[in-house]
This record gives structure tokens, sequence and C-alpha cells, in this order.
């Protein structure tokens, strides 16, 4: 981290919890001067159209237009997962302000994204904490299990997901949460993709299953509904663009017609 020059220049990301800065659409853009932000701190996490992005640190200012980094989720995904950069720093400084060994004060390590102790006797170094979740989309021939969670009571349907807990892998996790969720068993677990998720430090890892065995039985405080979905009826209100959880949807009714096809060609 560095104290901003006026002369600094490029786009930049200024946050507030897990809210960004938008200017006309867009990440504000010029001089550190032009944006009133000299003196705060700042640092270069990337690259954007040819031009350094910076993230600076979160300040009070009420300059700028805020909005959830939610409503970003259309932004192309380099853009994208610079943003979750740069929310995911943030809580990261925010949070780790002294040393969770000897309570000193720590100061940010040059080269890398972490803090240190100030005092030398001591010297421990903190990382940012990413914290792995998995989606699962579970196939059964021509329909998937959606599910309604309590927080999106009556609203939007989606995977099943949860996240990892320590000493199981991915694939294990999968099996877990789908079990303890929907009481069903699941194979031919395979991996399809990932997508950083800064509410505050998130990873999405995303996945694709098959139905085995059981009979739907929904954990109470967790699912408010579910249901198999049949690809070719028509479907709630699902999770919306740019999320992984559409991403896994998208894709397995791609799977269903494909498979369909093939049986009628049979």
């Amino acid at each position: 981290m560095q104290k901003l020059k006026p002369s600094d220049s490029g786009f930049w990301i200024l946050t507030q919890a897990s809210c960004v800065a938008i200017e006309a659409g867009d990440l504000p853009f010029g001089t550190a001067l032009k944006m009133g932000i000299c003196g705060l701190l700042g640092k270069k996490i990337g690259m954007w159209n040819g031009q350094p992005v910076w993230w600076v640190e979160e300040s009070i200012s009420q300059n700028f237009n805020y909005v959830s980094l939610r409503s970003l989720l259309h932004l192309p995904e380099q853009q994208f997962c610079l943003l979750n950069r740069a929310i995911g720093l943030n809580h990261f400084f925010k949070t780790h302000q002294f040393c969770g060994k000897c309570g000193r004060k720590v100061q940010f390590v040059k080269n890398e994204w972490a803090v240190q102790c100030v005092n030398e006797s001591c010297g421990q170094r903190f990382y940012p904490v990413i914290c792995p979740s998995i989606i699962v989309v579970v196939r059964r021939g021509q329909e998937m299990l959606l599910v309604n969670h309590l927080r999106h009571k009556g609203g939007i349907y989606t995977a099943v997901a949860g996240f990892v807990e320590i000493g199981e892998t991915f694939e294990q996790c999968v099996q877990r949460e789908v079990l303890e969720e929907t009481g069903i068993k699941i194979k031919n677990i395979r991996y399809f993709g990932s997508q950083p998720w800064s509410f505050p430090n998130s990873q999405m890892v995303g996945f694709l299953a098959d139905y085995d065995s059981g009979e739907l039985k929904f954990q109470v405080d967790e699912i408010y509904d579910g249901k198999w979905q049949h690809c070719d009826d028509p479907f709630p209100e699902l999770p919306p663009k740019g999320t992984i959880a559409l991403q896994l949807i998208e894709a397995t009714v791609a799977l269903c017609k494909i498979e369909k096809i093939s049986k009628e060609k049979q």
C-alpha cells in the first residue's frame, strides 16, 4: 500500500463493505487528484482496458454512488474478479489491524497480500482468509434438483450450496451438503467452474452431479421448498445472470437436451 499522489491515474475501486463506487456505469477513471483521494492508501491490483486498476482503502467519502457487488454480476469476468479482490482485501485489512498472536500493530508486507506484526520477536504474518464453498446441481434424467432457501422464501430457486469443512475434500463436501439438505445420495460428481464471492471472503466452487438414490427430505432450518424441475417445464425465478448458480442450471438444461436428442435418434 502507498499514499496516493495527485498524478496517480487509472481505474479506481472505492469500497464500502460489499459496495463499490460506480460512475456512469463503470469504475471511476482519472487521476487521484480528480477523484479527490490524494493521501489515501492505495495499491495497483490489476489492469483493465490497458489501464491500471487501483484499490483504495475504505473512506467515508460521499462524492460517489456506491452499489452492491451483487448488482455488478453482469460485468465481464475479469472486471468482476477485480472487484471481488478489492472488496476481499478491504475486509481483510479492516479486520487485521492487530496481531492475533501478541496483540501488537501490524503493517503491510511489500509484494504480498499480507500483513505482519511489527513486534520483531513475534513477526507473525497473516494472509487473507478465503472460505471455500461448493454449489451443485443434481440431475435425474430430464430433471434437476432446485431448492428455495429460507432466505429467499417464495422467491429464487437455486442449487444446493454450503461451506467446505476442515478435513474434507470438495467432493466429500458436495456429497455431505446434498445429503444433509435434501436427504438424497449422488454420484458422478464432476468439477464445473468457480467464482469469487466476496461477501465478504468466499470462493464458490461449482459441480455437476447425478442422482443415485433416496427420497427428498429437506432440512427445515435451511430449505423452505425444493423440487425435481423438468427441463421442458416453465422454470421458477432463478439466480441472476452472471452467477455460477445460473451457469450450472443452464449447463444442466443443455445436458438434458443433448440426452433427449440422443435417445430420439436411437
